[in-house]
């Protein structure tokens, strides 16, 4: 046994026992974010035998603040690439594989299938519900963990307790829309705040795979890092009827998750900033941001504001400009709000949303 792993394998509830369970396990970490990058890290130190990171994203300037595995010189380089070189540097004794594309319906089960424990590190919840649907399908261990602000949230699901197998339906039914709940990048994240909920991710990985402690099987923890509170939920299994979890590939693949298929359009064309400033120097151009008051950087160009809570109620009966490019911070609610715009103003051709969002806009400004 490797003396890289000498101070837990004294550990009395663990030992060689544990340590060999983790070195014969397998782990799928979806997301290389703030929650994936602290995780990895952790289940590379602990020797899990095989991890997989799933991630079709590159990095970012404001990745850093919170994705602490990567540095400066990584942006725009493939985040599962990258985690995966630095995790094998930091580990040769273990396999990683880096799978640097976004999990979808059409690749998921394949995926899935071939890990032990199911690791959810994303960021959205069309993601969320896909892996929370496949693990029940495959019967597979789904540890769970999510952000936003100063609060974190981490559970197992699809795991036997007793003889009670909960999942993240049974917390919350139905899936919002992406434009709904503000992600991170929508609504901030200090950035420690992944890094500890991920860290939490791998120790209950560890816990789950050596058979050492009690892991968060049908339970939700809530951490409130402003007061350093904690507390535990039971979950219980939803009223039958409540909801209804694929059992084959095809009611699987008939399930469209992701935000182009949560009642988005498309044939509503996503503009970047640039042809922006075209549309206004050529023809008259409405802008509207469907950000809410509170939110910044402030646009620089002439624009209206409409937030997204009262967008339904607060549009105009007619719009006079040619143009209609509709912006909020990350893109994801103005492409709903551009669907809304286009039910209620159905002569209006011309309907764009900026790709990206502001925060794209002022990373190129």
């Amino acid at each position: 046994m490797s003396e890289r792993y000498s101070r837990q394998i004294v550990l009395q509830v663990f030992g060689v026992n544990g340590q060999n369970k983790l070195s014969k396990a397998s782990v799928l970490v979806i997301g290389a974010g703030g929650l994936g990058c602290a995780a990895l890290q952790y289940l590379t130190g602990a020797g899990i035998g095989r991890i997989g990171v799933v991630d079709g994203d590159s990095v970012s300037l404001s990745n850093l603040h919170r994705q602490v595995l990567y540095s400066t010189a990584d942006v725009g380089k493939l985040k599962a690439v990258i985690a995966s070189q630095k995790l094998t540097a930091a580990n040769p004794e273990i396999a990683i594989k880096a799978f640097p594309c976004m999990i979808n319906e059409d690749n998921s089960l394949d995926l899935l299938k071939k890990y032990d424990v199911i690791m959810d590190c994303s960021d959205n919840f069309g993601t969320r519900y896909l892996l929370n649907d496949a693990c029940a399908m495959l019967n597979k261990p789904l540890i769970f963990a999510a952000v936003s602000g100063w609060e974190g949230q981490i559970a197992v699901f699809d795991n036997n307790e007793h003889g009670v197998r909960t999942n993240y339906r049974d917390i919350f039914q139905n899936q919002p829309g992406n434009s709904e709940i503000p992600n991170c990048e929508e609504n901030g994240v200090i950035g420690v705040l992944p890094g500890i909920m991920g860290t939490m991710q791998a120790a209950e990985a560890i816990k789950l795979i050596a058979g050492s402690g009690q892991p968060l099987i049908n339970q939700l923890l809530n951490y409130n890092l402003l007061d350093q509170s904690v507390y535990t939920v039971h979950i219980l299994p939803a009223p039958a009827g409540s909801y209804k979890l694929p059992i084959s590939y095809d009611e699987f693949k008939a399930i469209h998750y992701h935000p182009i298929s949560l009642g988005y359009n498309k044939d509503v064309e996503e503009i970047d900033f640039e042809k922006i400033h075209d549309l206004i120097d050529k023809v008259p151009t409405l802008v509207i941001d469907v950000r809410e008051i509170h939110e910044r950087p402030s646009l620089s160009i002439k624009h209206i504001q409409i937030p997204m809570s009262v967008f339904d109620f607060s549009l105009p009966q007619e719009i006079d400009e040619q143009n209609i490019v509709l912006v909020c911070q990350h893109g994801i609610r103005s492409l709903a709000a551009a669907e809304k715009l286009r039910s209620r103003l159905p002569d209006q051709k011309n309907i764009y949303s900026l790709a990206g969002g502001v925060v794209r806009w002022y990373g190129q400004l």
